[in-house]
């Protein structure tokens, strides 16, 4: 039996409570930009697999994917592969515009604004990461708005409000009033370069912080793992219960499993429409089950496979 991954959108879901309002399209552009600022085209910024940092211009602090898989929130940490996101434009046939989706470079979930109220101090509704198995499609894309900020934009969603830093760590999607924005709507895209070097995998933690000193060892999760057959299609699979997060001993475990050098495999997870990303950090602090997809050296999938350069200046 082969493992199909989906290409197609779900059906669209209409938006629940707190948002009260119809989808409409985003409004800032006419009032905001100058007419030579809107002959730019937003998306210039994003361009189709590239990795990105959001920094908020407001704070100076960095969009991360938080490590439990789950949440999004603000850190001045710059060179972390939590700090990255792959840029996902996706052009349904029936939109006037591209829209931009975001997911992390870490754990390949996507920028949502959810429909969950933000926590109290804090505006309109909550920003998590949403897996790709998820069926809430309709919360995962934006659009990027110029502004007359140099490589400033604003990220306007998809149900109307826009991406917004709160004063401590945490961010939201608000409706902001396009007469006098808020600059804490205002985002920074750092592009971040591309490298064929897979980087160098965190070390499992020695055994002093195993158990019972070390929680997430105690994490167990179903590993679905895929490889392609002679032809290159992933029809192969098979499961096992792997315990911990830790991505070096998740390797090792795959090489020993596989009969191969651990040195010759690369690990991806799937994400929306089909597409794949390569794992290099430790597993989300969850129990989630996840579908993992190797690459063998050598192959073409391997070849193509690009990291991003965090490190880099």
């Amino acid at each position: 039996n082969s493992l199909h991954f989906s290409s197609h959108l779900p059906p669209r879901r209409s938006p629940k409570k707190p948002r009260t309002h119809s989808p409409s399209p985003p409004r800032r552009a006419h009032l905001l930009c100058s007419a030579e600022v809107q002959r730019k085209r937003p998306m210039e910024q994003f361009r189709d697999g590239d990795h990105v940092r959001l920094r908020s211009r407001e704070y100076g602090t960095y969009l991360h994917a938080d490590e439990d898989g789950h949440g999004v929130s603000l850190h001045h940490r710059r060179a972390s592969m939590n700090a990255a996101w792959v840029v996902h434009v996706y052009e349904p046939p029936e939109a006037p515009v591209p829209y931009l989706l975001l997911h992390s470079a870490a754990y390949g979930r996507y920028l949502a604004a959810t429909n969950v109220e933000a926590p109290q101090g804090h505006h309109w509704c909550r920003v998590e990461q949403r897996g790709c198995d998820q069926p809430e499609v309709d919360l995962i894309p934006w659009l990027a708005i110029r502004t007359e900020f140099g490589d400033a934009v604003y990220l306007d969603h998809f149900h109307g409000g826009c991406l917004r830093a709160n004063w401590n760590t945490s961010v939201s999607v608000d409706v902001d009033d396009p007469d006098n924005p808020s600059p804490t709507t205002l985002w920074v895209v750092e592009p971040i370069p591309a490298t064929r070097r897979m980087p160098r995998l965190p070390l499992p933690p020695p055994a002093c912080l195993r158990p019972p000193f070390n929680h997430d060892a105690v994490l167990s999760r179903e590993i679905t793992y895929v490889w392609p057959n002679v032809e290159g299609a992933l029809v192969n699979h098979n499961v096992f219960v792997f315990r911990g997060r830790s991505v070096y001993q998740l390797r090792h475990e795959l090489a020993w499993r596989l009969e191969v050098d651990v040195s010759h495999l690369a690990m991806c997870l799937p994400t929306r429409y089909g597409r794949f990303f390569p794992l290099v950090v430790d597993l989300p602090r969850n129990q989630q089950a996840l579908i993992v997809v190797v690459d063998f050296a050598g192959t073409p999938a391997h070849a193509a496979l690009r990291y991003a350069d965090v490190d880099a200046a």
